[in-house]
């Protein structure tokens, strides 16, 4: 029997090298799985940082704004960021989701489309909404202080020249904010590339779950475990980077 070569007397090479297919298949999801949950949650985000500034001068939009904008939009982000992550996940993928996607009773789709997106795609699905929600409520805190963070007077001035209350937000208000939303937005994204870590528990293909499916395999912790740590940590560097670069960029494009 070929003995195992032992890398620094104990560490199996052979191991990864064996499941590297695996490894690649779960960096490559954890990969999709951030830029989607980052894009959308952005999104979400920036509706939800609007809605909680929403105050209209004249009734009753007044109240309108304040019942179904702000209030709505200040319970959410209340609730997303006061419990777990984990147990998000959990209840979104064991609890809402079958309410919308069943193949008896689903709200949204039933029938063989429902069972096959839920046999195929069932962990993926749940996971991209649990951590877009999630993800929406810390950004959308982001936003409205970044949005706060411009005077009032660059609103003003917008309306000065005609630009109508939207035209201002988006033409003058968050180009503005936006240099300095970056390093906060970035920290955030690069949080969500480590939490998709925790859809493993309902069996996404991801890093965490190819390191537990090779720990199971050889019952052993070290090989496995410390390869996606190693990967999880290049990523998060690139990332950094990346961010720190267009960072540099925008400076250099405000004193030219």
């Amino acid at each position: 029997m070929e003995q195992p070569i032992l890398l620094f007397g104990w560490f199996r090479w052979d191991i990864l090298v064996e499941y590297k297919d695996l490894f690649w298949q779960g960096a490559w999801m954890t990969l999709r799985m951030t830029v989607v949950c980052v894009l959308l949650g952005s999104s979400w985000g920036l509706c939800l940082a609007l809605a909680r500034l929403a105050q209209p001068r004249h009734a009753p939009w007044t109240w309108v704004a304040r019942f179904f904008l702000r209030w709505p939009a200040t319970v959410y982000v209340s609730f997303f960021r006061g419990t777990p992550l984990f147990v998000q996940i959990l209840l979104i993928h064991f609890a809402v989701m079958p309410v919308f996607i069943h193949p008896t009773s689903g709200l949204l789709i039933d029938g063989e489309l429902a069972r096959t997106l839920k046999q195929e795609h069932g962990a993926l699905i749940s996971g991209v909404v649990a951590l877009t929600l999630n993800s929406a409520a810390y950004i959308s805190e982001v936003f409205r202080a970044g949005i706060q963070s411009i005077s009032r007077g660059q609103f003003d001035a917008g309306r000065s020249i005609g630009f109508s209350p939207a035209q201002v937000m988006r033409y003058v208000v968050l180009p503005q904010a936006f240099r300095r939303m970056l390093p906060p937005l970035g920290n955030n994204a690069i949080a969500l590339l480590k939490d998709t870590s925790l859809v493993s528990a309902i069996g996404l293909a991801e890093l965490a779950y190819a390191a537990r499916t090779v720990a199971g395999a050889y019952a052993r912790y070290w090989e496995p475990y410390l390869a996606i740590s190693v990967i999880y940590w290049v990523m998060t560097l690139v990332l950094t980077t990346m961010l720190r670069r267009l960072e540099h960029r925008l400076a250099r494009s405000d004193r030219g």
